[in-house]
């Protein structure tokens, strides 16, 4: 938890409560630039599809799901009572807020549990798991509980990845401006990383933070494979906040996934339209988008490799491979598409590019055993037994399941076999 103590400068900051960044999942290999203005693609059934009937048209039926009067915030009788046992008493705004937090870090009966699920403030308070959109939920309708004027706040924090259900999550994250009657404010954050205090932060409203929660709850509900519950709440983020850009990607994934691909490309062009703050359009038919600002942010490049590998599906190899050149940096930055690639040099015996691609991925994400496995398989395939042991070992220290290091350890002991006939 870090507090910033001061009108305008960061500085300071108190004993660190740590979680996990919030994340928004895509499915990443992108790159362009397009506004849905006069991109109307032909459906199958000669209809047009735009921005607007994604929000009210899609062939996705979630008629039966409203999410409207949702409240995330919402308090729970045990949290109020929590709060009157713990905090309440205490006069002092500052101190009230200092109280709480040492309430929810101390260990004991509320011991926190970091967990890759987005919760409301009473569900996170009742579980005591959940990711950091969960436990911003839950401060934040705790500290106005308290008289306390939180405020959800957007950080731009470098690119994060990891994998599930073979897909690419990307990360962003989200904590808590408190924005104290003294003139001074703190900010608290939920985040196993140092956080530093360069990163660009912006104040955002409550509209906003809901988007961020219904984009999670789809996301995860997508993983799941329920397309109607994910679209139901992608749509609901987008009706909360229209500009939110993950939730247009999102959309189009999952449009892409349901075999709707007019509707996802919609959905990323619309996506790179809210993205990017400069775009001059040429002509769609032959791509000729200009140009953009110098520093597309990460979301409009996440929305580019989705629509490349829209196009790549489609055929439509010259469209896919102007995003893909545009977006090759963005994509090689990720280490499960490094990781994707030494696979690809792996099987065509270009073992070297594989190892490249291997050592960079395992300095970029340090526990996944199958990086470590087929790094010790190229250095085997080139003969450098050493290599490979060292490897091998590193794979079978990191396998979280009993049965993969049952694996590592088989195949560990054929090498030490293969060192000493």
């Amino acid at each position: 938890m870090f507090y910033n103590n001061g009108r305008h400068l960061k500085n300071g900051y108190w004993p660190r409560l740590m979680f996990r960044l919030t994340l928004f999942f895509t499915m990443v290999f992108v790159l362009s630039a397009c506004t849905t203005q006069g991109i109307q693609p032909d459906l199958e059934t000669g209809s047009q599809v735009t921005a607007d009937s994604l929000l009210h048209d899609s062939p996705l039926d979630a008629s039966d799901i409203d999410l409207s009067g949702f409240d995330m915030l919402e308090m729970s009788p045990e949290m109020i009572e929590f709060l009157d046992q713990e905090v309440r008493g205490y006069k002092s705004e500052s101190e009230r807020l200092r109280r709480l937090a040492w309430a929810i870090m101390r260990s004991g009966e509320f011991s926190l549990v970091y967990e890759d699920t987005t919760g409301t403030a009473s569900e996170t308070f009742a579980t005591r798991r959940g990711n950091c959109m969960a436990f911003t939920n839950m401060f934040v309708a705790m500290s106005r509980n308290l008289g306390i004027d939180a405020h959800f706040q957007e950080v731009d924090v470098p690119p994060t990845w990891s994998m599930s259900g073979g897909s690419f999550l990307y990360a962003q994250h989200i904590n808590v401006y408190v924005d104290l009657k003294s003139g001074r404010f703190r900010e608290v954050d939920f985040n196993i990383y140092d956080f530093d205090h360069e990163l660009e932060t912006r104040i955002i409203s409550d509209d906003r933070a809901r988007a961020h929660y219904f984009n999670n709850i789809g996301a995860e509900k997508m993983l799941e494979g329920d397309s109607s519950q994910a679209y139901a709440y992608f749509r609901q983020s987008l009706l909360e906040d229209e500009s939110y850009v993950p939730a247009w990607i999102n959309m189009g994934i999952l449009h892409r996934r349901e075999a709707l691909p007019a509707h996802a490309e919609v959905a990323f062009l619309t996506a790179l339209q809210r993205a990017e703050r400069k775009v001059k359009l040429m002509s769609y038919e032959t791509l000729d988008i200009g140009w953009m600002s110098s520093h597309a942010d990460n979301t409009s490049l996440v929305a580019m490799s989705n629509l490349a590998n829209l196009y790549e599906d489609q055929g439509r190899s010259d469209l896919a491979d102007k995003y893909f050149a545009r977006v090759e940096s963005h994509r090689l930055k990720n280490p499960f598409y490094r990781y994707q690639r030494a696979q690809l040099a792996f099987e065509e015996g270009d073992y070297e590019a594989a190892i490249d691609d291997l050592r960079y991925a395992v300095r970029r994400r340090k526990n996944e055993d199958e990086f470590y496995y087929l790094l010790s398989l190229s250095y085997l395939m080139q003969g450098d037994r050493e290599e490979a042991h060292k490897w091998m070992k590193k794979a079978e220290d990191v396998s979280q399941l009993n049965s993969e290091k049952e694996k590592y350890s088989y195949k560990l002991n054929l090498l030490q076999n293969l060192d000493n006939p």
